[in-house]
């Protein structure tokens, strides 16, 4: 019995192990934020229109921004309103007067009609927390 216990605890343990590695941290929006440290962004671009794509079409969209601020702009993370959408951000800093991208990549199989996507940026911004980059693109449907 007790070598049973002790190989499901080590199952158990080395599961949990494994699928954190694979989460990331997720901010805490109500946590306190260090207000010296807080930095201004300027979006060049913050909502697309894509027109129309054919079904199965993968659609690679990039928002633009510079670091307006005194401080170095750190992106904690980028979050898609769904699946569909899969968001890629700077790893490092912008420093001051720096410029970077968000990129994503929209996979529009299964999805024909309009789609409006929303990525949920988290930076140590003093306006907000958060801000939303929007696009919208119309799939149409693959030909029979």
């Amino acid at each position: 019995m007790r070598s049973i216990t002790g190989v499901l605890l080590a199952v158990i343990l080395l599961a949990s192990c494994q699928g954190n590695d694979k989460k990331e941290a997720t901010p805490n929006v109500n946590a306190p934020r260090d207000s010296t440290q807080l930095t201004t962004v300027q979006w060049l671009d913050s909502s697309k229109d894509f027109g129309k794509i054919q079904e199965g079409q993968k659609l690679e969209v990039a928002f633009r921004f510079r670091n307006t601020g005194e401080k170095p702009l750190v992106i904690e993370r980028v979050q898609p309103s769904c699946g569909c959408t899969v968001a890629e951000q700077p790893k490092e800093p912008i420093l001051p007067g720096g410029e970077g991208q968000i990129k994503a990549s929209f996979n529009s199989e299964g999805r024909v009609g309009t789609n409006h996507k929303t990525l949920f940026v988290y930076a140590n911004m003093k306006d907000a927390r958060t801000h939303p980059l929007e696009f919208v693109v119309q799939v149409e449907k693959k030909p029979s």
